[in-house]
């Protein structure tokens, strides 16, 4: 590899990014390629603290609009500087579950909040630092909600955000294809409503072609 690489992965709930970000792991392994593999909200023990807040809060008084946006911009700005800004400055390819696009997608168009203010700050949060490469996983809200129910009959988990109503999932949906429309050099869409290794080869396409496009 010419130089290490930033990767997001996103989309929707129960998409399969868990799986294909494995994949993408075990593809690295074998070519012994350095990476990490993180997540948000997370990434951090200020990050895990937090994620547990905005995913798993059931008590009485519900976190509003506003503090869930800027407790993601918490997360994301401890995490850029303790792990991921780090990682790539040693030569370590990063691999994301989740980044600013899933807070445009839910927080900005599903959630209604100021799209310029989330621009604002989620390149204060990054420094500026985009992603080389963002993955996202699509899949038809209906889809994902049939996914949902079939997990939840194995594993009882509350998920604020994947208990919302469909509409809200509708319109996360459309978000991430308006985000991959204007920024088609670093944004890939792939349906995952396929065979998993279509789909992992996709991915690996998306990989290897960002790879091309750094300099030697």
């Amino acid at each position: 590899m010419k130089k290490n690489l930033f990767i997001t992965f996103e989309g929707a709930e129960c998409a399969g990014k868990s799986t294909h970000i494995g994949m993408l792991e075990d593809y690295f392994r074998n070519k012994k390629i350095k990476y990490i593999l993180t997540r948000e909200p997370g990434g951090t023990e200020i990050g895990e603290e937090i994620r547990n807040i905005v995913k798993h809060h059931a008590g009485r008084n519900p976190v509003s609009d506003e503090a869930e946006l800027l407790l993601f911009a918490a997360s994301r700005a401890q995490h850029m500087r303790e792990l991921i800004l780090p990682a790539l400055a040693e030569g370590t390819n990063v691999i994301c579950d989740r980044f600013t696009d899933s807070t445009v997608a839910y927080q900005g168009y599903a959630r209604g909040l100021d799209l310029k203010f989330i621009d604002l700050l989620n390149r204060f949060a990054t420094i500026g630092r985009s992603p080389d490469l963002t993955v996202i996983l699509d899949l038809t809200p209906e889809e994902s909600q049939a996914r949902i129910r079939e997990r939840n009959k194995k594993e009882k988990v509350h998920d604020r955000i994947e208990s919302e109503h469909v509409s809200f999932h509708v319109k996360v949906r459309n978000a991430f294809l308006e985000i991959a429309k204007h920024e088609p050099g670093r944004v890939k869409i792939i349906s995952s409503a396929r065979n998993i290794e279509e789909v992992h080869n996709d991915i690996i396409k998306a990989v290897e072609n960002a790879i091309e496009k750094l300099p030697s």
